[in-house]
């Protein structure tokens, strides 16, 4: 479903379905009321003969009215408890408005608000941004390789819908949306990366979109292609890709919205890095076949970063943020790296290779290096789908997060409750650090302690590489990263998890 999405003082004439709030114990809103006296009171003779609804957050009823009235349907859309209501549940109820407005093919809706002063924790102009924020997350579809229609010339799967707030204070409402418009595009961003199929985005392919995505909105972005990454050591990510046709690339976004600041602190960037394993077969280190195709979404934690630039360029940030990919395409063959080999690093460290399927951190590791060694940052956080371990640990509601300052993850934390992208602090531990201590080189890519502890010990790996007590911390996101469920007819998607947290964590902490 196409969306318009569009903000007025008055319910737009084209409007022939309207939307109302109702709280829990069916208590109308002042909106609901006024469009229940002009409907005679339609609505509360609904509600007596319609039980079920109750109000409850994000619950839904459709009335269809009378031939005489100018409006086709009225949907009440439950918010719950007046005093609960946040701006997190009113983007629920938005995205369940999605799905009802979706079942009905609606093409020209509108969501009518009037002022409601005995609220307390949330203002009406909050109220029409959330719900529109969530209507339009819930309306992300992947539809790039469906054929369109030979009809109507649209994709089978989508049908164009209007969606009005209508509000007497309309330019607050929209006043506070646009921010978060700009976030949601760069959500989007980070699911169709996610999304791509692995023969359309490979590294080469990926750097060139995020050129051409990034540039045109003020984003400095330079492209290091496998011949500058040999001759500036960066043995750690060659090694990943040697045995893939397509060789890696490693691409630098900075976004300097602080330009003409003489501060020095505020002059030093925030770093954020992303794995940008294109597709990962595990190398010699084969993975099964069975489900080998979520393997094109090992680049997750590349597509959070170029999502949260797209979004900090689009709101016009004043911040200097830098962002590092690294891409590569983890693949079997007479070049690729073994089981045994000892390779080396940008940071001038040595890595004996135990598993190739252990790659994330190897590409993180040169990337790390890279980032500190150029721009010094404040801070860095990196983002990975990187162990399987995380998974088993947290599944997918939450993202595990190893951070080494407390203030950056008292930061973090404030951050994850205000976007509701789910973060859990994980331990940081020397014993984990040592573990990662090879024999026969300074580091090996598999912990000492085996299986166990594996999502902590890739962190104990990464620990290496942060210089001279930086600021840091690492966002495992190898289950939030994309959703797997198990209904046959909603497939494997993109969240884009990780821009909407680390977009708000910028704007609170590192702008002005």
């Amino acid at each position: 479903m196409s969306l318009k999405i569009s903000f007025s003082k008055k319910i737009p004439a084209k409007a022939k379905t309207i939307i109302v709030p109702v709280y829990a114990d069916t208590k109308l809103s002042p909106a609901a009321k006024t469009q229940d006296k002009a409907e005679k009171g339609f609505i509360t003779h609904a509600l007596k003969t319609n039980k079920n609804f109750k109000g409850n957050l994000g619950q839904t009823l459709v009335l269809t009215t009378s031939d005489k009235s100018a409006i086709a349907q009225i949907i009440l859309l439950g918010l719950g408890k007046p005093a609960d209501l946040t701006p997190l549940k009113c983007e629920e109820a938005g995205g369940k408005l999605y799905v009802t407005l979706k079942g009905l093919e609606c093409d020209n809706a509108a969501l009518y608000l009037e002022n409601d002063k005995t609220l307390k924790s949330i203002k009406t102009e909050q109220i029409a941004a959330r719900i529109t924020t969530g209507l339009k997350l819930r309306s992300y579809l992947f539809d790039r390789y469906k054929s369109k229609d030979e009809k109507t010339g649209e994709k089978a799967t989508k049908t164009p819908l209007s969606f009005a707030v209508a509000y007497d204070q309309s330019a607050a409402a929209k006043a506070l949306f646009t921010p978060l418009d700009h976030e949601i595009a760069g959500v989007f961003t980070a699911r169709d990366l996610v999304n791509e199929p692995p023969n359309h985005l490979y590294p080469d392919a990926y750097a060139k979109f995020i050129r051409d995505e990034l540039k045109p909105l003020g984003v400095s972005v330079e492209i290091i292609d496998e011949k500058k990454m040999a001759k500036l050591g960066m043995e750690a990510i060659l090694a990943v890709g040697k045995g893939s046709e397509r060789q890696p690339r490693m691409v630098i976004m900075h976004w300097n919205g602080l330009s003409g600041s003489k501060t020095k602190d505020k002059d030093a960037p925030f770093a954020l890095v992303g794995k940008g394993v294109t597709f990962d077969t595990g190398g010699i280190s084969i993975k099964p076949g069975a489900n080998m195709d979520e393997m094109k979404m090992d680049m997750g934690g590349s597509a959070a970063v170029v999502g949260t630039m797209k979004s900090l360029a689009l709101r016009k940030a004043k911040a200097n943020v830098v962002g590092i990919v690294g891409l590569a395409e983890n693949m079997p063959s007479h070049n690729a790296y073994r089981p045994g080999d000892i390779i080396g690093s940008l940071s001038g460290k040595t890595i004996e290779v135990l598993n190739t399927d252990a790659e994330g951190r190897l590409v993180l590791a040169d990337c790390l290096t890279h980032i500190q060694q150029k721009f010094k940052p404040r801070a860095i956080i990196d983002l990975a789908t990187l162990t399987g371990a995380m998974m088993v640990a947290l599944g997918q509601e939450y993202c595990g997060t190893f951070v080494n300052n407390d203030d950056l993850w008292k930061d973090m934390e404030t951050a994850s409750a205000q976007t509701g992208e789910k973060l859990w602090r994980m331990p940081l531990d020397e014993v984990w650090k040592e573990a990662m201590v090879s024999n026969v080189a300074d580091l090996q890519n598999l912990g000492k302690t085996g299986r166990y502890g594996g999502a902590c010990t890739a962190a104990g790996f990464l620990e290496h590489f942060i210089e001279n007590d930086t600021p840091w911390a690492h966002m495992d996101i190898a289950g939030t990263a994309w959703r797997k469920t198990d209904q046959p007819t909603v497939p494997k998607y993109g969240s884009g998890f990780g821009v909407r947290v680390l977009n708000q964590l910028i704007a609170e902490n590192y702008e002005g």
